[in-house]
C-alpha cells in the first residue's frame, strides 16, 4: 500500500530531547512533569506529584486548548469510542483517534506534530484503543501501538515506521499463539485494546480475543523492542507438564481459548516483575467443555519480565461462569501492615472486591476465606466449582447480589415491573450458576472496569464502580433454534448462533447500547453498512475480518431474512463442522440470552440508586474514607431526586494538589473532587462524554489536565476531540 506521513519535524525537534540520562524503566517509575506511560507510571498509580492545580484554585480551570481528530464529526452516525489515556513525554503528547490513527501534539498548545494512519498498511479493523507505549534508549525513541492484529513501531519524532522492527515496522499479534495447536489461529480474532509494558528491551503484551467457542488462546508474550522478535510466551491455558495443566480437562489447550490479559499490566522495575490480570476462559457463562478450576483464567499473575516465568498467581474466580474478568491493571502500592511498610499489589474486580496481596509472594494482606457456593440448578453438562474466595477486607464497593430491598421504587410502575421479574428468578448469592430460570446479577459490566484505579503514596485507593443489574438466562441453543425454524437452520443462522448470540441473544433482542437489538436491522441499515461493521468492527463489537467473506455474507443473509433453511445437522454447510482431527471451534450447547441490562420501563437501572459510585479506601486499614454517587440524570435531578450516579466507564487520576479528576459518566461532565472528602469542587460540560481516563502533566512550569471526549457510548452523541485544561 501507499506510504504517507504528515510530519512537522521542526516542532518535534524543539520539544523532544535527543538523549536520556536514565533508563526508560526508571523514568517511568515517577511521573514528575510527564505522564510517560499508560496509568501515569510503571506502577499504574494514576497519581501525579504536581500541585499547581489544587483544591484552592481548581474552580479557576479553563480550557487551554482543544485538538479535533477530524473523526466522529457526523452527529447522525453512532461513531467510534475514544478510550485512550494519552501519554506525555518531554512536552509531546501521544494518543490515538476514534479510528485508530496515532498522533503527536505539542502538549502546551495542542498543535499537531505528526499523524500516522495504520490502515495505509493493513486492512481496516476498528476497535477500542486505550493508549500507546513509549520506549527510548541511546537516542532511539519509539512509539508502540496496535491496530487490528498488528503491532506497530514508530519513530517517536517523526511518526514513521521503524523499518528494523518486524516486517518494515510491523509484527503480527498471532506470533507464537498457534504453536503446538492442531488448528490455524491466524483466522481468529486477536487484537490488543490496552497498551503493554516495557522492561529494558522487552515489550510485554496482552490481547483481546473472542469470548465464544472460536477464541484464540490468551497467552502473554514478550517482544524485543528493537527487532520485534518473540522473546518469550507464557501459556495462560497450560500445556502438558506445566503447572496448572490438571485444572483443565486433558488437551483443553487444543480447543479452549481466552484466559487473556485484555486490561493492561503494571511493572516493578526493581524486581523485574510484571503484574497483570486475566479474563475468563471461553465460553462466557458456560463451562461444560472446561470442567475444573481453570488456571490461569481469572488470575492475578506475577511474571518475570525478562523470561515470562511465573513467580506466583492468585485466582479470584474458579471456573468462571459469570464473565468476571479482571478488568483493570493491578495497582502497585506501599501499605503499612503489622507495623511495617509492605510492597503490595491492589486489584479491584468486576464484582466489587479489592484484593491486597504481598508483591513478592501473592499472599493476601487481609484475610480471604474460601467458602462453599451454590452448585444446584446449573444447566446440563455444567460442573460449577464448589468454593469461591471471599476477601474479608476491604468490604465490597459494589452490591454483591440482588435482593427484594434493592428493587427500583422511583415510581409504582418501575417497582411492579422489576418485582415481577425478581420473583421469577433465583437470588441470594452472586455465585448462583447461570440457569434457564435466570438470575438478576451484577458485575457483568463491573463493579470496577477498564478505566483503572488510582492510589496516593500514602496507600489511599480510589475506584469508581457500576451498580447495573443484568438479566442472565441460559438458552438451549439447538432447542431454541428448532422452535424458531421447525428443526431447520440456515447456514447464516448457525453461524449467528455460534459467533453472535452470546452478545445479541439467540432471539436477536440484544441488551443495551453496547449490544443493540438486531431485530429488523435491515430497516435501519443497508447491507453494505452491516457488512462494514461485521468486517471492521465498531464500538464494543470486534472485527470479524478473520471470518471469510462467504460466512460473513451468510450471517448478513440471516439478519436480512434472505437466506434459506437447511438441515439442522448439516454442520459442514453451516460452517461449524466437527472434523476428526480437532475439537475446535468449540460449539457450546448452551448460550446466554445476550448481555441484557435489567432496566425499568423508563430506562433506568432496575435497582435503587446509587447506580454509579466513587470510592476512597485506606488500604493500610481496609476501611472506607468516603463513598459518593458518580454522575446524575438531569431529568431526575429536576424532580428533586438527589444525584443517583450513572453507569460509568473511564477511570480516575489523583494529584498532590489534593484532587481527583474523572469523566466517565453519562451526563458528559468532567469533574474534580476533593480527594480527602469526595466533595465536588469543579465541573465542566464536555462537548461529548469522556469515556476515557484523563492525564496530567506540566510544560514550562504550567500544569495541564487533558481528557478525550469521544462520546458515543450509551447511545450518546459522538465526539472526536482531546481537551486540555489549565489555570489562566
Amino acid at each position: 500500500m501507499k506510504r504517507s506521513f504528515r510530519s512537522r519535524a521542526l516542532v518535534v525537534a524543539a520539544a523532544i530531547a535527543l538523549g536520556c540520562s536514565s533508563s526508560h524503566d526508571e523514568r517511568n517509575d515517577h511521573t514528575g512533569d510527564d505522564w510517560p506511560v499508560y496509568g501515569g507510571n510503571n506502577a499504574g498509580n494514576r497519581y501525579s506529584p504536581l500541585d499547581q492545580i489544587n483544591v484552592a484554585n481548581v474552580s479557576q480551570l479553563k480550557v487551554a486548548w482543544q485538538y479535533h481528530t477530524g473523526e466522529n464529526s457526523d452527529p447522525n452516525e453512532r461513531g467510534y469510542e475514544i478510550q485512550c489515556q494519552p501519554i506525555i513525554v518531554d512536552g509531546v503528547l501521544y494518543a490515538t483517534s476514534p479510528k485508530l490513527k496515532v498522533f503527536a501534539l505539542d502538549a502546551a498548545t495542542g498543535k499537531e506534530v505528526w499523524r500516522f494512519d495504520p490502515f495505509e498498511y493493513i486492512e481496516p479493523r476498528y476497535h477500542q484503543n486505550r493508549g500507546v507505549v513509549y520506549w527510548r534508549e541511546n537516542g532511539d525513541e519509539r512509539i508502540f501501538f496496535t491496530a487490528g492484529s498488528s503491532l506497530f513501531a514508530l519513530n517517536a519524532k517523526t511518526g514513521e515506521l521503524k523499518a528494523d522492527f518486524g516486517e518494515g515496522g510491523i509484527v503480527s499479534l498471532y506470533a507464537g499463539l498457534g504453536d503446538g495447536l492442531d488448528h490455524d489461529v491466524s483466522k481468529l480474532m486477536v487484537i490488543a485494546t490496552t497498551p503493554g509494558a516495557v522492561y529494558r528491551d522487552v515489550l510485554i503484551m496482552g490481547t483481546r480475543v473472542s469470548e465464544f467457542g472460536d477464541a484464540a488462546p490468551g497467552h502473554i508474550r514478550g517482544f524485543n523492542t528493537r527487532t520485534g522478535k518473540l522473546e518469550w510466551l507464557f501459556h495462560t491455558i497450560p500445556r502438558p507438564g506445566e503447572f496448572g495443566y490438571d485444572t483443565w480437562p486433558p488437551e483443553a489447550y487444543n480447543y479452549m481459548g481466552g484466559a487473556n490479559n485484555w486490561a493492561g499490566m503494571t511493572l516493578d522495575t526493581k524486581r523485574g516483575v510484571v503484574y497483570l490480570g486475566t479474563g475468563s476462559p471461553s465460553t462466557d457463562f458456560y463451562g461444560g467443555g472446561r470442567h475444573g478450576q481453570n488456571l490461569f483464567g481469572n488470575c492475578i499473575l506475577a511474571l518475570d519480565a525478562l523470561t515470562g516465568k511465573r513467580k506466583w498467581h492468585f485466582q479470584t474466580i474458579h471456573h468462571d461462569l459469570w464473565d468476571r474478568d479482571i478488568p483493570n491493571p493491578p495497582n502497585l502500592i506501599q501499605v503499612r501492615h503489622g507495623g511495617r511498610m509492605i510492597d503490595a499489589v491492589a486489584q479491584a474486580t468486576k464484582d466489587g472486591l479489592i484484593y491486597v496481596l504481598d508483591r513478592d509472594t501473592g499472599e493476601p494482606l487481609f484475610p480471604v476465606e474460601e467458602r462453599p457456593v451454590p452448585v444446584e440448578g446449573a444447566v446440563p453438562g455444567e460442573a460449577p466449582w464448589p468454593t469461591q474466595p471471599y476477601p474479608l477486607k476491604p468490604e465490597p464497593f459494589a452490591r454483591q447480589y440482588f435482593t427484594e430491598a434493592d428493587i427500583n421504587d422511583l415510581d409504582p410502575e418501575s417497582y411492579e415491573f422489576v418485582k415481577k421479574r425478581f420473583l421469577q428468578t433465583r437470588s441470594g448469592n452472586k455465585f448462583i450458576p447461570p440457569s434457564v430460570e435466570g438470575t438478576l446479577v451484577f458485575h457483568i459490566g463491573g463493579g470496577a472496569e477498564w478505566g483503572g484505579t488510582a492510589a496516593d503514596p500514602d496507600g489511599i485507593f480510589y475506584v469508581n464502580s457500576n451498580e447495573m443489574p443484568w438479566d442472565l438466562r441460559m438458552l438451549d441453543l439447538e432447542t431454541s433454534m428448532k422452535e424458531r425454524r421447525n428443526a431447520q437452520l440456515s447456514r447464516g443462522e448457525a453461524l449467528y448462533a455460534t459467533h453472535c448470540a452470546v452478545c445479541h441473544g439467540a432471539d436477536l433482542q440484544g441488551g443495551g447500547s453496547n449490544n443493540p437489538s438486531l431485530v429488523d436491522v435491515g430497516k435501519r441499515l443497508q447491507r453494505k453498512d452491516i457488512a462494514a461493521v461485521i468486517q471492521s468492527g465498531k464500538g464494543m463489537m470486534p472485527s470479524f475480518q478473520h471470518m471469510d467473506e462467504f460466512r460473513r455474507e451468510a450471517i448478513i443473509n440471516f439478519l436480512l431474512k434472505t437466506d434459506e433453511p437447511e438441515d439442522m445437522h448439516n454442520r459442514s454447510a453451516a460452517g461449524v463442522e466437527e472434523d476428526t482431527t480437532s475439537r475446535f471451534p468449540y460449539v457450546a450447547p448452551w448460550v446466554n440470552n445476550g448481555q441484557v441490562q435489567f432496566r425499568t420501563p423508563a430506562g433506568y437501572p432496575g435497582v435503587k440508586p446509587p447506580w454509579g459510585t466513587l470510592n476512597a479506601v485506606d488500604l493500610n486499614t481496609g476501611e472506607y474514607l468516603w463513598k459518593v454517587p458518580l454522575g446524575e440524570f438531569p431529568a431526575l435531578t429536576a424532580k428533586g431526586i438527589p444525584p443517583t450516579g450513572t453507569e460509568n466507564h473511564g477511570g480516575p487520576i489523583v494529584t498532590a494538589g489534593g484532587l481527583l479528576f474523572i469523566g466517565a459518566t453519562q451526563d458528559e461532565l468532567f469533574r474534580a473532587f476533593d480527594k480527602k472528602t469526595g466533595a465536588i469542587l469543579w465541573t465542566y460540560q464536555l462537548p461529548a462524554g469522556a469515556f476515557a481516563t484523563p492525564a496530567t502533566y506540566s510544560v514550562n512550569g504550567k500544569q495541564y489536565v487533558v481528557v478525550a471526549a469521544g462520546g458515543t457510548k450509551y447511545g450518546l452523541k459522538p465526539g472526536g476531540s482531546y481537551i486540555a485544561f489549565a489555570l489562566e
